[in-house]
């Protein structure tokens, strides 16, 4: 759980939206598109390692991960959302 004012401070380097907490279902879905090995962050490179927590544009369009605690708010670390429907 994100501290509520440390996330008020957050946006979306993209879209200069606010952020919200990803929901746990979001979390798996991810989780289960890097086991099949289809996810890419917007650098293009593959995203090989499990994710615990993260940060969702208030248009649902990226995430960000949290690594240790800590927000990834590089844009090239985001990972487009819509990747989990072309399944």
């Amino acid at each position: 759980m994100f501290d509520p004012k440390l996330l008020k401070l957050l946006i979306c380097p993209r879209t200069k939206q606010e952020l919200i907490e990803a929901p746990s279902e979001l979390i798996d879905r991810l989780n289960g598109a890097i086991a099949e090995a289809r996810l890419q962050n917007e650098a293009g490179k593959k995203v090989d390692k499990p994710l615990e927590a993260g940060l969702v544009s208030q248009n649902q369009e990226w995430f960000y991960p949290v690594i240790d605690g800590i927000p990834v708010m590089l844009a090239d670390e985001a990972i487009r959302l819509d990747q989990l429907d072309a399944a």
